[in-house]
């Protein structure tokens, strides 16, 4: 039995990480589980763990990775087993999983058992219907079991296995990790899902969480919700409940991403669509902005003071919301001045919704807070 160590990172493609921004790639916890079960699986057939281990991505890439752990076992009743183990490194992008520890163990079957996924301590199990798996099983996304299984594949031809294995991933404090993802949400218990389509994480692009947001969806359209509210946080989302009394499933934590919301819901209608949010986060809506983070967009006051000249504002009153130094303040000196800033945000962004939507058939209403949550603004229920 051996037990080795390393740093983790991927030692392969590292200039092909780069962007033309200088930030890194990551890498998926889905590459990460491939990575650890090839190396594991190899030491079943030749008693040796490659280190690093090389994996082909979906589009090509050859990245390689350093194991952080490893054990080979000797046979006993359950059969031989090998376990490998990769620390996740997320490049530059904030991920809730960054530094993560994925391990997998993989046990010789039977001949014609095929592969076969366990979610091992920290991966969650599916307990509720709507996802791309189905309830009981391991929360390991269709494309990394793909991938896993081909690289269980190649590893068998090359040295002479069946390819029959039982795969168990697990995660390192998994559990604890979830509870800053969706999966509770979703019905996904007791860990992280292994996820990614691409094997990359792009910075800032935050595919994990778009994908939650599609997948809240789907599970709100399984359990036959026909009304469901983008939220871009816990208080608006508090807001969504004490107004249309949603229940939990039947929120989406949008975050900034209202685009995400907007242009899934548009291939996945449901029949009213409420978005919540802070009156400075939907005046970027209002303006035109589907990403609403404060790196990627920002409060266009010029924008507002053409919105109060139509609330019915005079020059002076535009001049001073043009000036302002928040939204808020903005926002602030309408209500002063008797002009419905709030409200004019909030139809504005309804309005810019429904041309995201196209035609689907979805009601959007809207509902502007500020910081204590209180409402500032709303727009009623409309259609295409």
């Amino acid at each position: 039995m051996a037990d080795g160590t390393a740093d983790g990172t991927a030692t392969g493609g590292r200039a092909a990480q780069l962007q033309h921004t200088g930030m890194r790639h990551g890498w998926t916890t889905g590459a990460c589980a491939t990575a650890a079960t090839t190396a594991a699986y190899t030491a079943l057939l030749t008693g040796e763990f490659p280190d690093p281990v090389g994996i082909t991505l979906p589009k090509g890439q050859t990245p390689a990775f350093a194991l952080a752990a490893e054990r080979l076992d000797e046979p006993d009743g359950n059969g031989r087993a090998a376990m490998a183990a990769i620390v996740k490194d997320a490049g530059d992008d904030p991920d809730v999983t960054h530094g993560a520890l994925i391990r997998a163990t993989v046990r010789l079957l039977p001949p014609g058992s095929g592969v076969v996924f366990r979610a091992g301590p920290g991966v969650g199990t599916v307990t509720r219907p709507g996802l791309p798996l189905a309830v009981g099983e391991p929360a390991i996304n269709p494309v990394p079991r793909q991938m896993m299984r081909d690289h269980i594949a190649e590893a068998a031809a090359r040295h002479g296995g069946t390819g029959d294995v039982e795969i168990e991933v697990s995660v390192d404090h998994g559990e604890e990790i979830a509870r800053s993802t969706w999966n509770p949400r979703l019905g996904i218990l007791g860990g992280i899902s292994i996820l990614g389509t691409t094997g990359i994480v792009v910075p800032y692009s935050c595919s994990a969480w778009i994908d939650s947001i599609r997948r809240g969806v789907d599970v709100a359209r399984a359990a036959g919700r026909t009304h469901v509210a983008g939220c871009t946080g816990s208080t608006s989302e508090k807001v969504a409940v004490a107004v249309h009394g949603l229940p939990e499933d039947a929120l989406l934590d949008m975050g900034d991403f209202a685009g995400a919301v907007l242009k899934y819901i548009r291939r996945h209608p449901v029949d009213r669509l409420t978005v919540v949010g802070g009156f400075a986060k939907l005046s970027k809506l209002a303006a035109g902005h589907l990403d609403l983070h404060s790196a990627r967009s920002q409060v266009n006051k010029e924008f507002l003071a053409e919105l109060a000249r139509h609330g019915g504002g005079d020059d002076a009153l535009a001049a001073a919301v043009t000036g302002a130094n928040t939204g808020l303040e903005a926002l602030r000196l309408c209500e002063a001045a008797g002009v419905p800033l709030g409200d004019l945000v909030a139809v504005t962004a309804r309005d810019e919704a429904l041309a995201v939507l196209r035609g689907a058939p979805v009601a959007v209403d809207v509902i502007c807070i500020d910081r204590a949550g209180v409402i500032v603004g709303r727009a009623e229920p409309k259609g295409p």
